[in-house]
């Protein structure tokens, strides 16, 4: 029988390990000022004419966030992570969701559909897992922080 009141640490350090694959990945685009993602579609310059940032600026942010989502999954199971309140740990965690959810899904349905983004059914497999291991951390997370009534 599986204990699913015990928190579990590893989702968050595998979501890091994702987080920094993601802030990596962004950083070698960022270097060739290209947008996409390695082992996604690539994005060519004339469909980024007339954006705010060029695409160099885009993916050092986006490294940024990577690197950012990675020092978050990672305090979610750490005490000093644990010290912040956890309503504001659980807000990061919902507009965290909203972004990993966001990109898994399209990875989701552009793989298994194909809305012409270029995913393939791997990258919508990988998406599915995306969006389970965040949940099991945030899940672990409430569990661990969760408040004893009394």
């Amino acid at each position: 029988m599986v204990d699913f009141a015990r928190p579990r640490r590893w989702p968050a350090y595998a979501m890091a390990v994702l987080f920094l694959g993601y802030a990596v990945g962004k950083a070698a685009f960022a270097l060739q000022a290209r947008l996409g993602f390695p082992g996604g579609p690539p994005v060519s310059a004339a469909e980024t004419e007339g954006y705010f940032l060029d695409a160099a600026t885009a993916q050092w942010f986006a490294t940024a966030s990577g690197v950012l989502g990675a020092c978050v999954a990672v305090a979610t199971v750490t005490a000093v992570g644990r010290r912040v309140p956890r309503t504001l740990t659980l807000l990061v965690l919902v507009g965290m969701l909203l972004a990993v959810g966001g990109g898994a899904g399209i990875m989701i349905v552009d793989g298994f559909v194909g809305i012409g983004v270029g995913w393939r059914w791997y990258h919508a497999v990988l998406g599915m897992v995306v969006i389970g291991l965040f949940l099991e951390m945030v899940r672990s997370y409430a569990v661990v922080t969760r408040r004893v009534a009394r």
